[in-house]
């Protein structure tokens, strides 16, 4: 498959490893001068851990090239993967321009953190194809892809950004919304900024917060994110006991921090029960705890590991 990324920045040369590890041709189109110094110092930095994952990675291979005209860059792309400055005008001229030059059956993805799809293709004619394929940072490691159509978006290139991402070893998931910052940079948000209050306010400092989380939420949520964690919470009694124990204490102190209200009503707990039993009901909770446990231990093992430099 033919791959365009548009961007050799970090970001786009990180997208550009994965692509190449997993045997699409790579066309970076770039303007600055020396873009192909740079992605191939920075790919030449990636290629151990991509022999770590079991993927080999040439950076001086065929299947990298470099284009600074759009429109030949573009022009024999099966996907390409936008990762341009984070403004709406660039934006919207750049698919405009994109979509005058590419195949019409070519899926266009923005790697975009915030600027929804609905917004960058309002220029286009055929904004069908067009939607958010954001990553967490960096693309090579990190599953997760944020699969974000816009209001015009096909179900179609919906299915064909996640089989595409899903074929690189990824997590995608698909927002059923827009919503400014999708849904992983807004629980970090959340995160940070809860953390930069509690080491402004001199509850603790910056290098225990770290450890704090590290030490808990970060293991915790890395073998089951905050639902699945909720649900073995509760115990024997699952997500329904972990609401019944906590829900109460939950809401007291988002008003004693000054959050927005979520209020947990019982139509609310009744509809993530029922989710929550949806995609976890499959198995009981003492084998989802063992499970967690065995991740757990595989995770401090980890982290425990020397490293090359110690």
């Amino acid at each position: 498959m033919n791959v365009t990324v548009i961007g050799g920045g970090l970001i786009g040369t990180s997208w550009a490893a994965l692509f190449l590890a997993h045997g699409h041709r790579v066309c970076i189109h770039d303007v600055a001068p020396d873009v192909a110094s740079r992605v191939r110092t920075e790919l030449r930095r990636i290629q151990p851990f991509m022999l770590q994952l079991g993927h080999s990675l040439d950076p001086e291979g065929p299947g990298l090239s470099f284009e600074a005209d759009l429109p030949r860059a573009v022009g024999q792309a099966d996907v390409v993967q936008e990762c341009g400055p984070e403004r709406l005008t660039f934006k919207q001229a750049l698919w405009a321009n994109v979509e005058a030059h590419c195949k019409p059956e070519a899926l266009l993805l923005s790697s975009s953190s915030g600027i929804t799809a609905s917004m960058q293709s309002r220029k286009m004619k055929s904004p069908q194809r067009m939607l958010v394929g954001h990553p967490f940072n960096p693309p090579h490691l990190v599953p997760l892809v944020e699969v974000v159509p816009g209001k015009r978006t096909s179900e179609d290139a919906v299915r064909r950004a996640r089989e595409f991402y899903a074929g690189l070893g990824k997590r995608p998931i698909v927002l059923r919304k827009e919503i400014p910052g999708f849904v992983a940079n807004r629980i970090q948000a959340a995160m940070i900024r809860e953390s930069v209050a509690l080491v402004r306010q001199g509850v603790v400092s910056v290098e225990d917060l770290d450890i704090a989380v590290q030490s808990s939420l970060g293991l915790r949520w890395a073998t089951g994110g905050p639902f699945k964690s909720a649900h073995l919470g509760g115990g024997a009694g699952g997500i329904q006991a972990f609401f019944q124990q906590f829900a109460t204490g939950l809401q007291l102190l988002w008003l004693h921090m000054r959050l927005r209200p979520v209020l947990l009503t019982g139509r609310t707990k009744q509809a993530l029960i029922a989710q929550v039993k949806q995609s976890y009901g499959g198995l009981s909770i003492d084998e989802l705890a063992s499970i967690r446990d065995q991740q757990q231990i595989a995770l401090l093992h980890a982290l425990q590991a020397p490293t090359d430099k110690e």
